[in-house]
């Protein structure tokens, strides 16, 4: 791939978005490798957990390319977005954790990537903002549903609005990004939860994932009842009988994702 490094070790795949002189901006190629890229990572039998970032010490991904942008007319703009939306949609659907980890700028269309992760980690130094509004734009990605979500009407409204970026302190607070560390320390720390996630139960981590995904979108009857129906799935798995007869026996689980 062009715009993409995609690595794995078997167990964890880091993929890193490629364009460090353009800071990682999310020109259509590269939108289409990312898709390529997850779908032959869902192929992988022993992945557990992905880690998304950008090259560079700038930037996770400083928005869209503008110069393609600045191209479009209604009939192509409506495509071009939908057809991100539907690879973010891909990557927020993964049944694996997706961590991000926002080494920089995270701006437009970065800020919407990291927001369809599972989890996001950001560098003391990272910016993030939707600042479309600057560019007569409104966000095409699913800045406006997403942002909403995660930190609430008033407050997305703030930064879609004012299109000002904030700091990544700020993005914690919101609870935006679950932590902030040094920029020297967020590779370690990324791949340290990476892996304690991935010693985990592989199935019961996939019926976590969907319980809360699905379960946000629904009333509480119904996703207690989702809830109960994906504990009732874990019960009739060899990872539950291999998990809780460790634990009697006090010993390591080796879980293998059946």
């Amino acid at each position: 791939m062009e715009n993409l490094r995609v690595e794995s070790d078997g167990i964890i795949a880091r993929v890193t978005l490629d364009r460090p002189a353009k800071l990682n901006a999310l020109n259509l190629a590269t939108l289409a490798e990312l898709q390529r890229a997850f779908a032959e990572l869902r192929s992988l039998p022993e992945l557990r957990v992905v880690i998304l970032t950008g090259a560079g010490e700038k930037a996770f991904a400083a928005g869209a390319d503008v110069s393609e942008l600045a191209a479009l007319d209604a009939v192509r703009a409506r495509e071009v977005s939908q057809a991100g939306n539907e690879v973010f949609l891909e990557i927020e659907r993964f049944p694996h954790p997706v961590i991000a980890a926002i080494n920089g700028f995270a701006l437009g269309g970065g800020l919407e990537l990291a927001m369809a992760c599972t989890i996001r980690i950001a560098s003391d130094n990272a910016k993030l903002g939707q600042p479309e509004v600057k560019l007569g734009l409104t966000p095409g990605y699913g800045g406006t549903q997403r942002l909403a979500r995660l930190i609430g009407q008033g407050r997305a409204l703030e930064m879609i609005l004012s299109g000002d970026p904030i700091s990544a302190q700020e993005a914690h607070r919101l609870g935006l990004v679950n932590r902030v560390v040094a920029p020297a320390e967020l590779a370690a720390t990324v791949t340290e939860l990476a892996t304690k996630i991935a010693a985990n139960a592989p199935l019961a981590v996939t019926y976590c994932l969907e319980a809360v995904r699905r379960g946000a979108e629904m009333g509480l009857e119904e996703g207690l009842a989702l809830e109960a129906t994906l504990f009732a799935l874990s019960c009739a798995t060899e990872d539950m009988k291999e998990g809780t007869g460790a634990f009697l026996a006090k010993r390591p689980a080796v879980f293998k994702g059946r």
